[in-house]
């Protein structure tokens, strides 16, 4: 075997490794139904629910996807045990590689926080919002292809008027 066909076979296999790696995900889908965050539990006894708190929706918007992403469901902002939740609800887009929930003040993600991994291509599904955040900062919430620097859907999070 000449050098030629062996650079030839490794260039195949690292084209092929790419590919599968960018489009298989596309093609699985992961479905989680996660309950509304809204009971308040005893610290000493986890088992045990000391009261029921409703939880509070603070803002509501539909989630839009982006060119070549479609996607669709609603991003609640949610207040429930003394803490804040991004959550998703009837919430279904198309996968991709390396795929982030962000808090963003744009569609760009130039200033943003991270919530996480997407958990989910589809259902409800909570984000915890840590307690140091502003929520008011950031106008979006965005499911962000970090590989590749890739808005997948948003949805406009900021109260009405801003």
């Amino acid at each position: 075997m000449t050098i030629k066909k062996i650079i030839i076979i490794l260039v195949a296999i690292i084209f092929l490794s790419f590919g599968y790696y960018a489009i298989s995900p596309l093609f699985i889908n992961i479905k989680v139904d996660e309950a509304l965050p809204e009971s308040v539990q005893n610290p000493n006894n986890p088992n045990e629910i000391e009261e029921e708190a409703e939880a509070v929706i603070e803002m509501s918007a539909p989630v839009v996807g982006s060119i070549g992403h479609p996607a669709s469901g609603t991003a609640k902002i949610i207040k429930a045990d003394d803490k804040t939740f991004l959550r998703y609800e009837n919430f279904k887009t198309i996968n991709g590689p390396d795929l982030y929930v962000y808090l963003a003040t744009d569609l760009e993600a130039q200033d943003f926080i991270s919530l996480g991994r997407l958990k989910a291509t589809e259902g409800n599904i909570n984000y915890e919002i840590p307690a140091d955040v502003d929520i008011t900062k950031y106008q979006y919430a965005l499911v962000w292809c970090k590989q590749f620097g890739v808005l997948f859907n948003s949805a406009n999070i900021a109260p009405h008027g801003i």
